[in-house]
């Protein structure tokens, strides 16, 4: 973790960049929040465990880079609406398809193709800004997974975006 006060400001400046990123037919269905301090070591811990009991790679590294990270954005989807446009991006011919399926793993889907486009939108908003201020960053899947299974964020899809200042990035360097 670095020594640097301005990170949590860094986190706070994605988050505005996420909530601001443009979404389709301008209605949110994004959530948002900012993980720091004790909160990190938990959810490295977690990660950790969690790779372990589900014998899935890489949660132990990307674990210990959260252990290293100065703040997390959690970025999520909760109770997205369909958009309504019947393009059947998201496996369904028709939105109201859509109702009839439901599942639950690791996320709760199926989700509209345009709300996980919006997601996408929000995540690369809010890791732009981190790259703009030279704050090492990765957007993440397991964080998200980990974040869902120990009710961090109420979402039905969650992927988070650590950041981080030290000499090398953590996220790439590894």
């Amino acid at each position: 973790m670095s020594e640097f006060k301005a990170m949590g400001i860094i986190a706070e400046l994605m988050a505005i960049a996420a909530r601001t990123a443009p979404k389709a037919a301008g209605k949110d269905f994004v959530e948002l929040k900012i993980l720091e301090g004790d909160t990190l070591e938990k959810l490295a811990d977690d990660m950790i465990k969690y790779g372990q009991e589900s014998n899935k790679i890489n949660f132990d590294r990307d674990g210990e880079n959260i252990r290293n990270s100065d703040a997390v954005l959690l970025v999520g989807l909760k109770n997205a609406a369909k958009a309504g446009l019947n393009c059947g991006a998201c496996g369904v011919p028709k939105c109201s398809e859509l109702n009839d399926l439901h599942m639950e793993s690791e996320f709760a889907g199926p989700i509209c193709a345009w709300r996980l486009l919006d997601m996408g939108i929000a995540l690369g908003s809010a890791a732009k800004i981190a790259g703009m201020l030279n704050a090492d960053n990765r957007i993440m899947y397991r964080i998200g997974v980990v974040a869902k299974k120990t009710n961090l964020m109420d979402a039905d899809i969650i992927a988070g975006i650590p950041i981080s200042a030290t000499g090398k990035n953590i996220y790439f360097d590894r």
